[in-house]
């Protein structure tokens, strides 16, 4: 019987962990991929409390450790189902072992979206990439674009370019939405922007060549050269397991929570970027030591 078990060992479910391990409360963290979630894949933090700047490997690799002093993780494991007992306890199914559990924290993120363009996914790891950190290597003094005018777009182009790789932005608008500083960073770097622009379809053989991009104001096609497209346009939750616990969710799939991180059913809970609101590490981490101290009281 555990106190808690916690689904997904991004930021907000490593904070839960430390939390939960330092009242004493019995706890284990599941993740199907890597422990410290998209952090890893931030090429440069310079927001985080304590820090000037750091590479999200090291951020999410300093949290793990620390989480893993105070509770399990359990990486590349998969969650399979959850369901409520008639004792109120729950079993969560991870990779066919049933874990009894007191609580459940869902921290589980979000998930990349991807272009409405024909045949991508068949060329993700093969010139379409969602991850500059893991990829960009591959592409040091090549041509490629960035898709997207987020943060997140942004801080891709601009790792890019620091590295070598010959970087443009593809935006759908004629203004970048990302911080103020960033948008400085960007035309710092003389950082190509294709405005007001779409991608309409890539052109590939065994591998990525070249895309057409769409201006959607002048209505021209142009094809350029690239030997990448990363792909940096938002999230969509990652919900699957709340939607098949009936938990409530929005209208755009975040799950709806209380102030003490409740879910719509009583003894799960929800933290971090899967919830909604403002997608930043201090947040979410916020919300994991929240969701414990509700649970703590309950116990």
């Amino acid at each position: 019987m555990y106190d808690v078990v916690i689904v997904g060992a991004g930021p907000a479910g490593l904070t839960a962990g430390i939390y939960a391990g330092r009242s004493a409360l019995k706890t284990i963290i599941i993740d199907e991929a890597q422990s410290g979630g998209t952090v890893n894949e931030a090429p440069l933090i310079e927001n985080y409390p304590g820090y000037d700047e750091i590479a999200g490997m090291d951020l999410a690799e300093k949290i793990t450790t620390q989480a893993s002093k105070y509770c399990e993780i359990r990486e590349f494991a998969y969650v399979e189902d959850i369901t409520k007992n008639s004792d109120d306890t729950f079993n969560v199914t991870v990779d066919d072992e049933v874990l009894n559990t007191r609580f459940v924290i869902l921290a589980t993120g979000t998930k990349y979206k991807t272009l409405d363009v024909e045949h991508i996914d068949e060329y993700t790891g093969r010139g379409v990439s969602y991850c500059a950190v893991c990829d960009g290597g591959f592409f040091i003094g090549r041509e490629v674009l960035v898709v997207g005018g987020g943060n997140s777009a942004a801080t891709e182009a601009l790792y890019l370019n620091r590295i070598g790789v010959n970087c443009s932005i593809v935006h759908r608008r004629d203004e970048l939405r990302c911080d103020g500083k960033l948008k400085s960073d960007i035309k710092e770097a003389g950082i190509k922007v294709y405005w007001d622009s779409e991608v309409k379809a890539i052109n590939a053989s065994s591998k990525l060549e070249s895309v057409v991009i769409h201006n959607k104001k002048t209505g021209v096609d142009e094809t350029v050269d690239v030997a990448a497209l990363f792909v940096a346009i938002g999230h969509d939750a990652n919900n699957q397991l709340a939607v098949d616990c009936n938990i409530k969710c929005d209208d755009n799939g975040y799950i709806i929570v209380d102030s003490d991180m409740q879910t719509s059913t009583d003894g799960i809970f929800a933290v971090g970027d899967v919830t909604g609101g403002i997608k930043q590490i201090i947040v979410a981490e916020a919300q994991g030591a929240v969701a414990i101290s509700k649970i703590d009281s309950l116990i």
